[in-house]
């Protein structure tokens, strides 16, 4: 017995039949002489309803794995890069992978008879965009033992989410500096100095606008993920109070059910000793019965003639 082994047995199960299996498998290691290991059993959380459905698209259909891993090195390059124009084409692929992965987890819990609400499918949503964003957490996640649904870093959602603020990141041209020289032919054209600098103005006004746009963009998009943040994370603390009282109301049933086997066994115990009472009862009433019967005919004889006793 190992905890690899009791990992994968263990989180490959429905959520609802975790906890008896985590606490049988800490029972037979601590019967098998391994408090230590017992100890680490029983410490496992059971998995929320999404991260379970997230470890089962790992072990069902590990193929799908790899593109998901493939996408997310792509859009961390073109993030890294700045690469505005790769990061649209990559964000595109995102969604509709993420979507399409996302519903195939709820098909395959539906399939083993879990149903899978809204909230936890954003959380598997939120789950593989972790995995795009963190090769942490892509490496946590193909490894299927989730317990908590993971959560992408909030920079690089915002910055995947909307990748034109990305490509608008241009430096903005030095206040007051001269126009980029131009080609010969182009310098030559008799183009008087007003309108050169109504261009140059009419330029550096569609560049602050385009970089006001943008900031507004990333501001909004920063505000959205911390909203999602801040909803996932009580969700979050939600899914894992409920799950902290389902543990306890497991393992007390657990415990209870022990104690009901106990004391339906003490019970059968008394019920056989009341029978044997009642058995050696009647065998006494019937002994005494018949030492009465005997003594009274030793008193009648007593009172009559030896001759009649003869």
């Amino acid at each position: 017995m190992d905890l690899e082994s009791i990992l994968d047995e263990l989180y490959g199960l429905r959520p609802q039949d975790f906890t008896a299996a985590r606490n049988a498998r800490a029972a037979e290691a601590r019967r098998a002489g391994d408090p230590r290991l017992a100890e680490r059993i029983k410490a496992l959380r059971r998995p929320t309803v999404s991260a379970w459905a997230g470890n089962l698209l790992v072990r069902r259909d590990p193929e799908r794995v790899r593109p998901l891993l493939a996408l997310g090195e792509g859009l961390r390059s073109a993030h890294r890069g700045l690469n505005g124009e790769q990061l649209r084409e990559l964000s595109r692929q995102q969604h509709l992978l993420v979507s399409a992965l996302a519903r195939e987890a709820r098909d395959l819990a539906a399939a083993e008879g879990q149903q899978v609400g809204e909230s936890a499918l954003r959380e598997i949503e939120g789950t593989l965009h972790a995995v795009l964003a963190d090769p942490a957490a892509a490496e946590e996640w193909a490894a299927g033992h989730l317990d908590r649904p993971l959560t992408p870093p909030v920079g690089f959602t915002a910055a995947v989410a909307d990748p034109g603020v990305v490509a608008n990141r241009a430096p903005a041209p030095r206040p007051g500096g001269r126009p980029q020289a131009e080609g010969p032919e182009r310098a030559a054209e008799p183009l008087g100095r007003e309108r050169r600098a109504e261009r140059d103005e009419a330029r550096r006004a569609e560049q602050e606008q385009a970089r006001r746009k943008a900031r507004e963009q990333a501001a909004s998009a920063e505000e959205e993920a911390r909203d999602r943040e801040a909803e996932h994370a009580r969700a979050a603390a939600e899914s894992e109070r409920a799950d902290a009282q389902a543990d306890e109301a497991a393992e007390r049933v657990d415990v209870l059910t022990e104690e009901l086997k106990e004391a339906r066994s003490n019970l059968r115990a008394a019920e056989k000793e009341a029978r044997r009472a009642r058995d050696r009862a009647r065998a006494a009433d019937v002994a005494a019965s018949s030492a009465r019967h005997r003594a009274r005919q030793a008193s009648q004889n007593v009172g009559r003639p030896t001759s009649d006793r003869e």
